[in-house]
C-alpha cells in the first residue's frame, strides 16, 4: 500500500461533468462546451435538473397513489394535496442532489445540440 499517493482523478463539482461519460472522458461534450456560451450552459443545466425533477415526481406520485389513511397525513380532505406537495419537494431534492443521471444526459444533449446550432448559423 503506498501512502502519499494522491488520485490523479478530478472530481466534479456537480453532476454536469465532462470528465466522463460511462468511465471515459467525454471529448464531444468538452468540444461543445467551447463553443455554448457560459450563460446557456447554466440555462441547459437548470432545465435539465428541472426535468429530472419533473420525472421524478411522476415516479413518486405513482409510487404513493395507492396509500390511503394512515401516514404522517391520516385520512383527510387535504392528504392529497399534502402528499403531491411532499413529493414535489422530494423530487426537487433528490434532482439538485444528483438525481438518477437523467439530468446529465438532458444536459449532454441540449449543449450539443446548441452547439450545432452555433456551428451552423
Amino acid at each position: 500500500m503506498q501512502t502519499g499517493m494522491v488520485n490523479t482523478a478530478r472530481l466534479a463539482s456537480s453532476a454536469f461533468s465532462v470528465e466522463s461519460r460511462n468511465g471515459r472522458p467525454d471529448f464531444d461534450l468538452a468540444a461543445a462546451l467551447q463553443k455554448v456560451p457560459p450563460k446557456q450552459q447554466a440555462k441547459a443545466q437548470k432545465i435539465a435538473t428541472d426535468f429530472e425533477a419533473m420525472f421524478l415526481n411522476s415516479m413518486f406520485s405513482q409510487m404513493t397513489s395507492g396509500l390511503k389513511g394512515e401516514g404522517p397525513f391520516g385520512d383527510t380532505r387535504g392528504t392529497g394535496v399534502w402528499r403531491s406537495m411532499l413529493t414535489e419537494q422530494y423530487s426537487k431534492n433528490f434532482a439538485n442532489a444528483g438525481g438518477v443521471g437523467i439530468a446529465t444526459d438532458v444536459y449532454r444533449t441540449l449543449i450539443m445540440q446548441q452547439a450545432k446550432t452555433i456551428r451552423t448559423a
